[in-house]
């Protein structure tokens, strides 16, 4: 395993921001690219194709989580961040000048491994800098930026396509990731080789394997006559998670060590974000379809809905991230969950004659419950594991929420369609209704995570980190 020793000074805050500069890249590929597909699909055709360039992006980043995680472990985050960044603009560079859909979706597939690895790599990158005093206040800046490009993205994807062209949504992503990879490789320096560590591939391809078939098998459900295909799909997902499990039980440097799972921070955390991951996705993926279909809004207003979530995520991830220390994760937890529940509860309630401060109330307390619970796990899984798998405990608490998150949204949509289609016409109140009740199941989720929670540790941050984040001499200060 390789150990990071902390750098200060100047060299610590280029690499920081380099860090926010692949953060925000990461973050606003998904809706900058949203504004462009109608383009996208006109010029290009391939319309049956067209929620593919989503999911193949969201499959790619999801997979390769836990693979980038467990190789910054074992060899250094600075070449694989770099490695990361590279892969990022080439998928996007190709993807700008694609000639076909078929051609943008294999291109978006790449560019999507290649941005598995922006988020967890540089949440790690700020574990091994950063003081656990620090550590509350630079991902709580990490999440200000995700906020930021979350709004700003579908913004800037209707201005570039109207002003330049769709190809341009992907070509700026070149200069902007060059200037992150510098700061990164400039500021960072990987530790000297020790001794040489094998590379669990067989654990990496049965994960990928595994996790592939799984988010194919949630993709089919609910969607008519495809039944059969979700089952054999999901079949052969559990048979090559069990093949896994043996598989890592020998590894010597397993892919997803297992052992983590022993302790109870890690095991809460792990089901607390599959529970988080899919209220999260929930919200970013059902809001503005009930502003448009269940409330009769207008595009503009669907776009816009999500405002109040993400600023109320900002801006109390920020606080949260002085507070947490003074707390200790548990309470944040919980409080952060039960503000969570109550919103979505809230959603429940909202029909075509509740006033719009209504809506954005709720939404405003989903987002700062979301900004409290999350950073407080990223926090505490970062604190209690080792500093030798700090890259992949971080990994594997995205690789969760990412995962919980596409299954959610899967189910989700299941219901949705049960509920419409058991009503004779569909209608705007049928709409509604189905929307309800994803929102009222997803309150469910919620709580149930809240419930999880109180099994987490509790006591305060001091007494719950692990022996190897004890505080280290001082680093001279670099000019």
């Amino acid at each position: 395993m390789t150990h990071h020793e902390p750098i200060r000074g100047a060299r610590r805050t280029v690499a920081m921001a380099g860090v926010l500069g692949g953060t925000f890249l990461a973050a606003i590929e998904m809706t900058v690219v949203a504004a462009a597909m109608p383009t996208v699909a006109d010029q290009l055709g391939g319309l049956a194709w067209y929620s593919w360039v989503f999911s193949a992006y969201l499959l790619a980043s999801t997979v390769s989580i836990p693979l980038w995680g467990k190789l910054s472990d074992l060899y250094g985050r600075r070449r694989f961040y770099l490695w990361c960044i590279g892969i990022f603009l080439l998928g996007s560079a190709l993807s700008g000048a694609a000639a076909s859909m078929a051609a943008l979706i294999v291109f978006r597939t790449l560019q999507g491994f290649g941005a598995g690895g922006l988020m967890p790599l540089g949440m790690s990158i700020i574990g091994d800098h950063y003081t656990l005093e620090e550590r509350g206040r630079t991902q709580g800046l990490l999440s200000a930026v995700w906020g930021v490009a979350s709004v700003v993205g579908p913004l800037a994807g209707g201005y570039i396509t109207a002003l330049l062209s769709w190809r341009w949504v992907f070509y700026l992503n070149i200069p902007f990731g060059i200037l992150a990879a510098v700061a990164v490789g400039a500021a960072l320096r990987d530790p000297a080789p020790g001794v040489r560590r094998s590379v669990d591939y067989a654990g990496a391809a049965l994960l990928m394997t595994s996790v592939t078939l799984l988010l194919l098998a949630v993709g089919q459900t609910g969607v008519a006559g495809r039944g059969a295909w979700a089952a054999l799909a999901g079949g052969a997902a559990a048979g090559f998670g069990w093949w896994l499990v043996r598989v890592e039980r020998r590894a010597a440097e397993p892919m997803v060590p297992l052992d983590l799972l022993a302790d109870r921070m890690v095991a809460s955390i792990a089901g607390i974000g599959l529970l988080v991951g899919a209220a999260m996705f929930s919200a970013i993926t059902y809001v503005p379809l009930l502003v448009q279909e269940g409330l009769g809004g207008t595009a503009v207003e669907a776009g816009r809905a999500l405002t109040p979530l993400v600023l109320g995520w900002v801006v109390v991830s920020v606080i949260a991230g002085r507070l947490v220390h003074r707390t200790g994760y548990r309470p944040m937890v919980l409080g952060g969950l039960s503000a969570v529940t109550l919103g979505f509860v809230g959603l429940t309630l909202v029909g075509a004659d509740t006033p719009d401060w209504v809506l954005r109330a709720d939404l405003a307390l989903i987002g700062m419950g979301m900004g409290t619970a999350m950073l407080s796990l990223v926090l505490a899984m970062q604190s209690g594991v080792a500093r030798r798998h700090l890259g992949v405990a971080t990994s594997f608490g995205q690789f969760t929420r990412s995962i919980g998150g596409a299954v959610g949204v899967a189910l989700f949509g299941a219901v949705i369609a049960a509920t419409v289609a058991a009503n004779a016409e569909p209608s705007q109140a049928g709409m509604l209704e189905a929307i309800h009740r994803v929102f009222g199941l997803t309150a469910a989720v919620t709580g149930v995570a809240a419930i999880a929670a109180v099994r987490m540790p509790g006591g305060r941050v001091s007494d719950l980190v692990h022996p190897d984040h004890a505080p280290a001499p001082a680093a001279p200060r670099e000019a």
